[in-house]
């Protein structure tokens, strides 16, 4: 071999190595299906949550991960086809946003070897997400968003001192809002509250059925639900018109002005619950050995609107004067 030949030979290995260093350092990034139930504050709020908590973990979007974000509408029928299409761009792991997306996601990608990473699921264990509060399933476990209800309880005696009955409108038919049930149920004894409920599972049904608390109840909650949400405005108007105060699980409507207060989770955290739980699996954890995550007490906050209390004729107790919890 002529020594120009061997320094040809040394020169393609070398521009070999170069290559396959380029490579590496140009792999592309992984990909993280999102799948959402639909555009609504605290959801989206879940989603930026999860993203941070992705980049703080040392996964910056558009260099080491890329997202596909969907969502559906608040349309149940129309999930399947939205895990499909997520499924199709073979992401490395999906966010699956609410228990209705993450219960049709669990049986969709079943086998796939996709792991899927829950949050905004209020009873993950109820909803057949996970076998129990301490582990979680074959390829899924995530971030629950299970409110403190003693501490509503707690607030909403605060609130309206007078208050014995304590109204709580829910849909049936979805899985959260049966939990909230079950633990409102649990709690209201020492809370010295009766529980009155009254089951809403079509929003042409909300002024009906919140006009039939009236003269039953002395404050109402309105859970995480998926369908009550959304149609906050018109869950507040009714109850606005029975004379009912209203207590929110989310207080972006007290922001808006929509409802008096709230006492509420904060849906960054639950985001960023979910995201600590993804940077584990990505760097080869099991989700089988992860436990659901719950939001710490901390996580949770008061929030009362001046706007919002004279609407429903309420004065906002002293105790509440130097809460930094009062908005316009």
């Amino acid at each position: 071999m002529t020594g120009k030949t061997s320094l040809s030979l040394r020169s393609l290995a070398v521009a070999g190595a170069l290559a396959f260093g380029l490579g590496s350092a140009m792999a592309e990034p992984i990909r993280i299906g999102i799948a959402n139930f639909g555009e609504h504050p605290q959801l989206n709020t879940a989603i930026e949550g999860f993203k941070q908590a992705l980049t703080d973990g040392g996964y910056v979007e558009g260099k080491d991960v890329v997202y596909s974000v969907s969502h559906t509408n608040f349309d149940a029928s129309l999930v399947p086809q939205m895990i499909a299409k997520l499924q199709a761009e073979n992401p490395k792991l999906m966010y699956t946003v609410t228990t209705p997306v993450s219960q049709i996601a669990k049986k969709a990608l079943a086998g796939s070897g996709i792991p899927i990473v829950f949050s905004a699921v209020t009873d993950p264990v109820a909803a057949k997400l996970v076998p129990s509060w301490e582990a979680g399933d074959e390829g899924m476990t995530g971030a629950s968003d299970l409110q403190d209800v003693a501490a509503v309880m707690e607030f909403a005696k605060k609130l309206v001192p007078e208050a014995k009955r304590f109204g709580l409108p829910y849909n049936p038919g979805e899985a959260n809002d049966a939990a909230i049930l079950d633990k409102v149920k649990e709690a209201a004894p020492a809370a010295g509250f009766e529980v009155v409920e009254v089951g809403v599972d079509n929003v042409n049904d909300i002024q009906q059925r919140i006009a039939s608390l009236a003269g039953k109840v002395d404050v109402i909650y309105t859970p995480a639900s998926n369908l009550l949400q959304p149609a906050i405005a018109a869950v507040s108007a009714a109850a606005r018109q029975a004379g009912i105060p209203i207590i929110n699980s989310d207080d972006g409507a007290v922001s808006d002005g929509v409802v008096p207060a709230s006492f509420a989770v904060n849906y960054q955290q639950v985001g960023v619950n979910a995201g600590k739980i993804a940077v584990e699996i990505l760097k080869g954890a099991d989700p089988k050995t992860i436990a659901p995550v719950n939001p710490a007490y901390e996580d949770h906050a008061p929030r009362i609107s001046k706007k919002g209390m004279v609407a429903f004729g309420l004065e906002i107790p002293e105790e509440f004067a130097d809460c930094g919890c009062i908005v316009d």
